[in-house]
């Protein structure tokens, strides 16, 4: 019988990767180019808040969160930030709802390894 955490890992799988729901395709290529396909979640924000002055800010806050368990059973590991400018980065590729794709690279991972869900914070990528 499985536990809590197992339960809920399950449940992640219908919540994160239903493309009847909130679910969206997203395209992972890691730096030694292996592509894969992925259904979970894209956010890509134009506004936030500087922590400053608490004032909203034009800026871009863009991520992805992945179910952790189908990245690895794809063949690929977690997907990290790559610090080097000369390294190859891991890429994320997505549509926006008028169906542009754009491609950004991975800047910072945030595994959740007791939900088995990783958010992947993004930027532009021009590569």
């Amino acid at each position: 019988m499985p536990g809590l955490r197992e339960t809920a890992e399950a449940d992640l799988a219908g919540i994160l990767e239903d493309p009847l729901g909130f679910g969206w395709p997203i395209v992972l290529t890691d730096p030694n180019t292996n592509v894969r396909s992925f259904t979970g979640f894209s956010n890509d924000i134009a506004q936030v808040i500087d922590p400053e002055t608490g004032v909203a800010v034009n800026g871009r806050r863009i991520s992805v969160a992945l179910r952790t368990s189908s990245i690895i059973a794809s063949g690929l590991s977690l997907p990290r930030g790559v610090p080097r400018e000369n390294t190859r980065p891991w890429v994320v590729s997505f549509a926006d709802l008028a169906g542009k794709v754009s491609k950004f690279k991975v800047v910072e991972s945030d595994p959740d390894r007791t939900l088995g869900v990783v958010i992947l914070h993004l930027e532009l990528y021009e590569g």
